[in-house]
């Protein structure tokens, strides 16, 4: 019996020692494959091309990408609150990981049979935003931890959140949070409400399904959850939070405005920028500024357009530019729609003649 106990503790502890071991390679092998912090701290962010006239009048915008990049002093307190309540409200005590977060989520994932939950602190959110992809396996699980500790090693922790906080994707083209402001409020991040700063908050999580403008049921119940943990969290008090919450989610979706038509102009900028650059114009930030005066620019056109429209007018009606179904007529939206699609150049109003 004697000689048995000893061989089980002896394959026990060798168990143990080959498992340590096999642990220490693989975590070795892994941290060889982590980005260099020279890479993390020289992050270029994908901003959009930008073509303006000498005064600095916006003529159009190339990318895919909408952002506005911001510097964290520059950043509301009470996003910064709202995020961290949302996503990570011990983001500002833990090394990178939330071991609590993390046992929970384990759990989770074991009784599931799936990784269902990741348990990702705004830092690991960092990580595999800027250089892990987003597959759902534990390898790249274990990346993520390991490049978080390492990000909290070297950068601190307003570097950590400003990075976050220009990186996310947050539906319909917004990266960041001062596009999102941008796109859904037209406004700048200072200037929303903190019922608007709740509703920018929960939509990391999922920017599609939470999204104001295209699911505002769930956005609203998303804004509530976040404002209830800011109130837990003692970030507002009971008479702010019951309040906000009684307030409607009133975002929309903001076209950006040109503020000068000369689309011949910005397409001669676009063209030479992408035959010097390649894909790089659309994504680097660059702004160019053109010998083109907004006032001399709107000038021009006032009289090109006058001009073609006596032009048209002295060779007489040719018709309508467009018919209808007549019998959709009836139909207020179908009228509506097609009066929206008709591009009629300024000064002129599209309509429907019976």
């Amino acid at each position: 019996m004697k000689k048995f106990f000893r061989l089980v503790l002896i394959s026990t502890g060798l168990l143990t020692l080959a498992g340590g071991i096999s642990g220490t390679v693989l975590v070795g092998t892994l941290m060889s494959d982590l980005p260099a912090i020279e890479s993390i701290r020289n992050i270029r962010l994908k901003v959009p091309l930008e073509v303006y006239t000498i005064d600095g009048r916006l003529i159009a915008q190339f990318g895919n990408h909408k952002r506005i990049p911001v510097t964290i002093d520059h950043v509301p307190k009470t996003l910064i609150n709202a995020i961290t309540a949302a996503e990570d409200d011990r983001f500002f005590h833990h090394y990178g990981i939330d071991m609590t977060g993390v046992a929970r989520a384990l759990i989770a994932n074991i009784r599931s049979g799936d990784i269902s939950q990741g348990a990702s602190t705004i830092t690991m959110q960092v990580a595999r935003n800027y250089f892990l992809s987003r597959e759902k396996t534990y390898i790249r699980k274990v990346k993520e931890i390991l490049l978080a500790i390492k990000l909290e090693q070297k950068l601190s922790k307003a570097e950590i959140l400003e990075l976050y906080i220009n990186k996310i994707f947050l539906g319909h083209r917004a990266y960041g949070f001062a596009a999102a402001a941008a796109i859904y409020y037209d406004k700048p991040l200072e200037q929303l409400s903190l019922g608007q700063l709740a509703v920018l908050a929960g939509l990391p999580k999922a920017p599609s399904r939470n999204n104001p403008v295209t699911n505002p049921v769930r956005a609203l119940k998303r804004r509530n959850y976040v404002l209830y943990r800011m109130y837990t969290l003692g970030h507002i008090d009971r008479e702010t939070y019951q309040s906000t919450i009684k307030k409607p989610v009133n975002a929309s979706k903001s076209l950006l405005v040109t503020e000068v038509d000369a689309h011949h102009i910005a397409e001669m900028v676009r063209s030479s920028l992408v035959s010097e650059f390649g894909q790089a114009a659309y994504t680097e930030g660059y702004r160019v500024y053109t010998s083109i005066d907004s006032t001399h620019q709107a000038a021009a056109t006032r009289a090109l357009r006058h001009g073609l429209l006596a032009y048209d007018r002295r060779h007489g009606y040719r018709g309508p530019a467009n018919t209808l179904d007549t019998a959709r007529l009836v139909d207020s939206s179908y009228v509506a729609r097609a009066l929206a699609n008709a591009n009629a150049p300024a000064p002129l109003i599209p309509a429907v003649v019976l």
